[in-house]
């Protein structure tokens, strides 16, 4: 077991997980973007996929297919949060996703299942995202919530 995490940095970078899952899922890549604004994505090879909160506002919504009221139609639960420091000022986030969709043209089930691995940093007295890892292990049927076809 790791050094202890003060609970009150736990609470905090837990919540930032919470405002990432609540953006996406309102369709507001916008406040993706910001919440990510210093962050680089990486894919699952740890190749960079974008940086900074206009690159990242943009892939998602090239990426994401926005429904009749404007939001992804999605309900993305995140569970099973680890917190681990990595240095004075800086976490690792490891967490498992789980999305949901409903639309009229599919039943609610979930799309997509995998892993976040997340470091966020204390930049300005703020806890802030600074990588971001998608490793997403199992596929649904996501025709309804993504513009491509993630499978190989």
């Amino acid at each position: 077991m790791s050094t202890l995490v003060d609970p009150a940095d736990r609470a905090i970078v837990a919540e930032l997980l919470a405002r990432y899952a609540e953006a996406v899922d309102a369709g507001d890549f916008d406040a993706v973007g910001m919440l990510l604004s210093d962050a680089t994505l990486v894919d699952e090879a740890g190749r960079e996929i974008a940086s900074g909160a206009t690159a990242i506002s943009a892939l998602y919504s090239a990426m994401t297919k926005r429904h009749a009221d404007g939001t992804p139609l999605t309900a993305h639960v995140i569970t099973n949060v680890i917190v681990e420091p990595v240095g004075p000022d800086e976490l690792e986030l490891r967490s498992r996703f789980t999305v949901f969709q409903a639309t009229p043209e599919l039943a609610l089930q979930p799309i997509v299942v995998g892993r976040y691995m997340d470091r966020v940093e204390r930049l300005e007295g703020q806890w802030r995202f600074t990588r971001r890892q998608m490793i997403p292990e199992r596929w649904g049927q996501v025709g309804e919530h993504l513009r491509f076809d993630p499978r190989p």
